[in-house]
């Protein structure tokens, strides 16, 4: 027998932390083990990273909010009972992290502006919450997050949350602490907005050219 099948012999039970499935890790990262809580942060770091990023638009403050979202999840792993899943527990996590930053940084999340005027577009009214047909087109992906980047903050965790993560309006109303008629003006304002960027954009490519 291989010194590797002895070794299996005596420590049956123990696994590498490589060889962990995410169950396992979550588990013994619940009993204060560190080495799996390390799994779990190489796993979810590029995609809590991406979510800090999108919704700040700042680097710096992108790797900051990705590691208190992490500190709060060594703190609060113990209290994850499996009834979603982890990938979306953490998600919400981190989102709950940078809207608390946004708020200590006395950015209006939403905007105060409750209605839309009729002035904001010559186009005809339309429901909020519909898709909008001019952002969905086949657009450099670069370019349409330089403009999401450009939108203001507000605009931008609405659009965020509910264009790129995909939340419906009622859990943004909760999460944001707005009323769901709000968030989706929002959306439909940062809509349009994005339309002039990306217009703005476009021109601007097609004057150097």
């Amino acid at each position: 027998m291989s010194a590797a099948g002895k070794a299996n012999l005596t420590e049956p039970q123990k696994k590498s932390s490589t060889e962990l499935s995410e169950a396992e890790a979550i588990e013994r990262a619940k009993q204060g083990d560190a080495e799996a809580f390390q799994v779990l942060y190489d796993k979810h770091k590029r995609r809590v990273y991406s979510l800090c990023l999108r919704m700040t638009a700042n680097t710096a403050e992108a790797e900051d909010l990705a590691q208190e979202a992490f500190l709060q999840l060594y703190r609060k792993i113990g209290t994850f009972r499996g009834e979603s899943a982890f990938s979306t527990w953490l998600h919400r996590l981190a989102v709950n992290v940078v809207l608390m930053h946004l708020r200590k940084k006395s950015l209006p999340v939403v905007s105060l502006e409750e209605t839309t005027q009729a002035a904001e577009d010559d186009s005809p009214r339309k429901d909020f919450g519909a898709d909008d047909i001019a952002l969905s087109g086949s657009i450099d992906r670069l370019q349409l997050q330089r403009a999401v980047n450009d939108l203001p903050p507000g605009y931008r965790t609405i659009f965020v949350l509910h264009d790129v993560e995909g939340y419906e309006h009622n859990e943004i109303a909760r999460l944001v602490g707005c009323s769901i008629g709000n968030s989706k003006s929002q959306l439909h304002k940062a809509r349009m907005k994005l339309r002039d960027l990306l217009k703005m954009n476009r021109a601007e490519k097609a004057g150097k050219s």
